[in-house]
């Protein structure tokens, strides 16, 4: 296939090469902080640019998606969640891709169906074979002022060059995110090469970021690409009914059991065998979400398997499937009812309030899912995927440690109980808590002497750079800086 290179392509290619910039200078140079929104920004001012004159589809979603990805990247900068970032430098990216291939995609095109995810991977490859083909162009160019050994030399370094970029940019995000030992190799292989090292090294990590962008969006841009689904391509996977019946019979039988179980020990206030509430709540607690989530698994599984059961069996499977889904809503209830006794014996941590939030979530989705049961009609991928989106926003939105903070200083007021070490080592919203706490109780034992320490260090929560500026991190820096023992 021939390519033929416009001038807005040229200029296009230049404005990818300052995103890229903006890319490296965000992410490689200081720790990420307002660095994350703003490289988001330039990116996407610099994609609604090149598609002004693009007829959009699945605006909806795509809205939702857009602000969502915006609310992560603000996260960055509003809170110092160590744990919720890391997962964003994953969740993010994956956000954007599927935003972009949603919104460019053909209006025809069912997003909820397994066929989009094929479709987001067809626009990935595209972009690689987009590259491919523009770096063949460039090499054209090459070939005038060289002769014919030397053009076929550099026009297939150039070509595996353009075919990596996309691999190296996704592996070393992943390798980035998994280890910090890693990360530190990267930042410290500039001072390793000669003088001019650190330059080079900047160049190929924006090159690598220019061409993932330039390719991806170039190929979005190709309207005579196209992907035509076929009805039937893959046939859906059926199950008898009567198996099936046989099978949820049974699941029901021992979940009513353990049910029962539960109203007569647990919900009445009685347990046996000597243990204690936290005790008992320790014991079982992951037991019972993780049995939820197969209940969700086998849930939706038989909802996809038996939509060809006849009538009568169908109405019996589905009345099978009410009692596993109000059963899992009495587990998800033990469950939250034990970490709540878990945390009143030993305190709130980030963990356990996320998983709080967690169950919350599920209830919700098995609403949905009884739901779902009776009305064939609604859509499960759709409202997990929705629910999904918006849950993960929120939780990033929502400043988790000030909830933390909180809820053990209420603790405090009840117990007289409070964990000064885990909230100092929560993020800076920790240490802000703490310096409350001692203004008004600074008689808490070893509070002092802690604040002092972290008075002495607190440099390291101070923004020495545009990248890394967070709101959070600097009210600390002050606070520490104003505080008188």
């Amino acid at each position: 296939m021939e390519l033929k290179i416009k001038r807005v392509d040229w200029f296009f290619l230049f404005l990818c090469l300052l995103a890229g910039i903006v890319a490296e200078e965000a992410f490689f140079r200081y720790p990420i902080g307002i660095s994350y929104f703003a490289s988001i920004v330039v990116f996407y001012l610099i994609f609604f640019w090149r598609f002004r004159k693009f007829s959009f589809t699945h605006q909806r979603l795509g809205y939702l998606l857009l602000i969502s990805i915006w609310l992560l990247s603000a996260s960055y900068y509003l809170y110092d969640t160590a744990l919720l970032n890391l997962f964003n430098s994953l969740v993010i990216p994956g956000l954007v891709i599927i935003h972009l291939a949603l919104i460019t995609s053909p209006k025809k095109l069912e997003w909820s169906n397994c066929f989009f995810i094929y479709y987001i991977l067809k626009r990935l490859v595209d972009g690689i074979l987009y590259n491919t083909l523009f770096t063949k162009q460039a090499a054209r160019l090459v070939k005038q002022s060289s002769n014919e050994k030397h053009y076929d030399a550099w026009k297939k370094i150039l070509i595996g060059i353009a075919i990596s970029v996309p691999f190296l940019f996704v592996i070393l995000t992943l390798l980035i995110s998994a280890d910090a030992q890693f990360e530190r190799l990267l930042r410290g292989i500039p001072d390793l090469l000669s003088f001019n090292g650190e330059h080079v090294f900047r160049i190929i990590i924006t090159l690598i970021y220019t061409f993932s962008f330039f390719g991806f969006l170039q190929a979005l841009m190709q309207k005579n690409i196209q992907i035509v689904q076929k009805q039937d391509a893959i046939k859906p996977i059926s199950m008898d009914g009567i198996i099936t019946l046989t099978v949820l019979l049974l699941l029901d039988l021992v979940y009513v059991l353990f049910v029962a179980v539960q109203f007569k020990y647990f919900f009445s206030g009685t347990l046996d065998d000597g243990y204690t509430y936290a005790e008992y709540a320790r014991r079982g607690f992951f037991e019972l979400l993780f049995v939820t989530m197969i209940n969700l698994t086998v849930t939706t599984g038989v909802i996809q398997v038996t939509k060809k059961v006849p009538r009568l069996l169908k109405k019996a499977i589905s009345f099978a499937l009410t009692i596993l889904v109000l059963s899992s809503g009495i587990l998800l209830t033990s469950a939250f009812m034990r970490l709540t006794m878990y945390e009143d014996a030993y305190g709130f941590t980030l963990t356990r309030i996320l998983v709080h939030s967690f169950m919350i979530f599920l209830m919700v989705i098995f609403a949905y899912t009884l739901v779902k049961i009776w009305i064939e009609k609604l859509s499960l991928f759709r409202f997990y995927f929705i629910a999904a989106l918006i849950y993960y926003a929120g939780i990033n939105i929502v400043n988790f440690d000030q909830i933390v903070v909180d809820k053990n200083m209420t603790r405090l007021e009840t117990t007289g109980k409070i964990d000064i070490h885990y909230l100092d080592s929560l993020s800076a919203t920790g240490i802000l808590g703490l310096i409350e706490l001692y203004e008004k109780k600074p008689d808490v034992p070893g509070l002092k002497e802690l604040l002092i320490q972290r008075k002495v260090e607190k440099e390291y929560l101070k923004s020495h750079s545009w990248q890394s500026h967070n709101l959070t991190r600097n009210q600390a820096y002050e606070k520490l800086g104003t505080l008188v023992f």
